[in-house]
């Protein structure tokens, strides 16, 4: 209560007020007395900074400051004396007046003191207080911790202080301007004892907390899990309910792990699924395949559908010995529509090393009602990587991959960028190079005034251990070249349109109304930016339009603008009419026959003029505030057939999920050495994993974390690597076998552990 501010002088000065307001009012005056002992006794400087005198006998008196207190009834002694440290957690917040807190993540002002700010840090609901949406996740773990063990040993906590004999005999203390004395009568034992066994408890052995650390990080070392194992939502829930069932708890083995609970698993994944097909005869779905090639020519390819409710991992086909063959190809993916319908299926979604020209021609003419595109995010991707070639942004890319490298590869260099910074990284990693690239760039252009501020600083200038690096002189001249930071800025303008509609497309939202207008937006920035340089416009907008109109757009994309309400409603937008057509054609492929269209024209109509229920107020308001589809599900009643269409269309996505590939364990799995029961296994683990970490990136909770950059930098990077060293994971070698699917009889958690989680490494 009080000794939690009471560890420096300042923070003394205050309790020891609040301690004087309350013992005039307080009819305890034996707890005052043992108080005022406690933290005299251990805080002599502050007591001499107060010209405090305290004797204790019969009564109690006290001078501080010229003010006078006197307690009486001396004779009640209470049990419950606990002197506490400092709470930890005040390093993260600012004391204001009152009993106020502002959190230093998100300057949120909270009410109810250091308690609250803990729930608050943990994210934990609890009290009505509202988590904090810019802590970092090593404080939020730390935060946890600190709450868990406090719950913990309430119970011990109490059931110790209950057997502290009571004292029925005065104390008296002596402190003189120089020194302190403490004199017992019969109650110093208990106020030496009691403070002597937390000193050794704390100092020479380790707290359970301590224990159980230690415990986890070696699980984590022996078995070569990755750190951002941690970050899983799965992994603290595994701590809370092992917590729960208490002492003597014993994990299942590694066969129960391999036989019960890899099928009950996989059974409550798979009745998630037949669950979501429920939606497909209205939303249709979207099959999406994603294909890779390793240096040892396998190839792989990965299918999954979805639909606006969620995106399921389906299976994986080796197809190394085919994949080039067509037939094989087409009679693969007749196999895979027929798993999901061929009445359900809108749209296959082909990324790049899957683009043939036979196989596309195959499924458009069996399948009159399926549209084949490739994935808007590889685009984009595609673009930002012919940005990178552009000659300019390649020399200012390579520039400020020097001042990084020579920052990230020296721990003093390191922990002086992040005092300047506050912490703040100057480079970032994202799901692919080239928006690493320019991620990176950006961020060093956010912290450009520090970084220079830094190398002309006398800390950096004066220390020779910094200042006479070979790279330092090349590095300053970088920074102080206003062409360099020229090109950092026009490299940021250019690529945060298409950067922004990456964000948009990815992540399994249905985005196929959105990707026409998002590109054309995209297109006009650049003319608007290079309204006075015709030549470096003309350069970035054939990237764009080789790109946009030869791998990826598609008649689908123009039918979705102009059903999109958000669309076909803003009077700001132009290009209405020249889709059209492509609109017409969509229409005529989803309503193959005559009768189906038999009222299709005036639907149109209707909808075009927002008419009826298209124009009421409600749906004018809903515009913005639901998804396309969605909008025409609950106002598109007076146009049913044109209803159906639209929301078949509308509710697709235009990309895959992520650029995360399982292709280790997907190896492991398709892997000729593995004899049949195994490689059942192993795809049953490749199944669950899929679905948990498709299930963790699209839930709504992770929609304010930026899809594009990954949790943490990449340390073998261009942008930190120094290609003269060693790679920094060269002792991943001595594990290839185990990585590369070897090792026939250990098919266990430890090696698809190893492999699942290393692959990102």
């Amino acid at each position: 209560m009080l000794g939690q501010r009471i560890n420096h002088q300042a923070g003394y000065m205050r309790s020891f007020s609040t301690l004087l307001d309350w013992g005039r009012e307080c009819t305890c005056s034996k707890k005052m007395a043992l108080i005022f002992c406690a933290v005299l006794s251990k805080h002599r400087g502050a007591a001499r900074h107060f010209h405090t005198n305290v004797v204790v006998c019969g009564q109690f008196s006290l001078k501080a400051n010229k003010i006078k207190l006197k307690l009486l009834d001396c004779n009640c002694l209470t049990k419950n004396f606990v002197v506490r440290e400092k709470d930890i957690c005040w390093e993260y917040a600012e004391r204001l007046e009152g009993n106020k807190v502002r959190c230093k993540f998100c300057d949120r002002v909270l009410n109810g003191g250091i308690s609250r700010l803990k729930h608050h840090l943990s994210r934990l609901p609890s009290k009505g207080v509202n988590p904090c949406t810019k802590v970092r996740d090593d404080v939020t773990d730390k935060v946890r911790e600190i709450i868990a063990s406090k719950d913990d040993g309430k119970e011990n906590s109490f059931i110790k202080r209950q057997k502290i004999p009571e004292v029925k005999s005065p104390v008296a203390v002596s402190i003189s301007a120089g020194k302190s004395t403490l004199v017992a009568v019969e109650s110093a034992p208990l106020i030496g004892k009691q403070f002597s066994s937390i000193t050794s408890s704390s100092s020479s052995t380790r707290t359970d907390q301590e224990n159980a650390e230690r415990s986890i990080a070696l699980f984590f070392f022996e078995n070569k899990l990755d750190f951002s194992v941690a970050r899983s939502s799965s992994y603290q829930q595994m701590i809370d309910a092992v917590r729960k069932c208490g002492y003597g708890f014993v994990g299942p083995s590694a066969e129960t792990l391999k036989t019960m609970w890899l099928e009950r698993i996989k059974s409550e994944i798979s009745l998630n699924t037949k669950d979501i097909e429920r939606e497909w005869g209205m939303t249709g779905c979207t099959i999406i395949a994603e294909m890779w090639t390793d240096n040892k020519s396998r190839a792989l390819i990965n299918f999954l559908v979805s639909s606006p409710s969620r995106t399921f991992f389906h299976k994986s086909v080796d197809a190394s010995s085919y994949y080039k063959n067509i037939k094989y190809l087409s009679d693969l993916f007749d196999s895979i529509i027929q798993d999901f319908g061929q009445e359900n299926v809108v749209q296959i979604i082909m990324d790049n090393p899957l683009n043939y020209p036979g196989l596309a021609t195959h499924i458009l003419q069996n399948y009159g009602s399926i549209f084949v595109t490739p994935c808007a995010s590889q685009c984009m991707n595609g673009i930002l990587e012919e940005f990178c070639k552009v000659d300019w942004i390649n020399r200012c890319i390579l520039q400020a991959q020097v001042v990084s490298k020579y920052i990230y590869n020296n721990s003093s260099t390191l922990d002086m960028m992040k005092k300047f910074t506050g912490g703040q990284e100057i480079i970032r990693s994202g799901v692919t190079k080239f928006v690493s690239n320019f991620l990176s760039l950006q961020a060093m252009l956010k912290q450009k005034s520090r970084l220079k501020h830094m190398f002309n600083s006398p800390e950096f200038s004066t220390n020779p251990a910094l200042a006479n690096r070979p790279q330092t002189a090349t590095c300053v001249g970088i920074l102080d070249d206003n062409e360099f930071w020229r090109a950092v800025e026009e490299s940021v303008a250019v690529s945060e349109p298409f950067l922004k509609v990456m964000r948009e497309v990815s992540g399994g939202k249905p985005g196929v109304g959105f990707i026409y207008e998002l590109m054309t937006r995209a297109k006009e920035s650049i003319r608007t930016y290079y309204i006075m340089d015709e030549i470096k416009c003309k350069t970035f907008l054939d990237i764009v339009d080789k790109k946009w109109q030869n791998n990826l757009h598609s008649p689908l994309h123009s039918a979705a603008a102009f059903l999109n309400p958000s669309v076909q409603y803003n009077p700001e937008i132009k290009f209405l009419g020249s889709i059209k057509e492509e609109f017409f054609r969509v229409v005529e492929k989803l309503l193959p026959t005559p009768e189906l269209r038999r009222d299709i024209t005036n639907q149109i109509l209707l909808f075009s003029r927002g008419s009826g229920m298209f124009g009421c107020n409600l749906a004018k308001e809903a515009i913005d505030t639901v998804s396309p589809g969605i909008w025409w599900e609950q106002f598109g009643d007076g146009a049913p057939m044109l209803q159906r269409v639209a929301i078949r269309v509308l509710s697709q996505v235009c990309s895959t999920c992520n650029f995360e590939r399982q292709c280790t364990i997907s190896q492991q799995i398709h892997s000729e050495k593995r004899n049949k029961i195994d490689k059942e296994t192993l795809n049953d683990l490749l199944y669950i994993n899929y679905n948990l970490k498709l299930d963790k990136s699209l839930r709504p909770s992770s929609s304010e974390a930026d899809p594009l950059q990954l949790d943490d930098i990449d340390m073998t990077s261009e942008w930190v690597e120094e290609t003269e060293n060693p790679s920094p994971v060269q002792w991943l070698d001595r594990f290839g076998s185990a990585l590369e699917g070897g090792d026939v009889g250990d098919l266990n958690t430890r090696q698809f552990s190893a492999d699942i989680f290393g692959a990102g490494w």
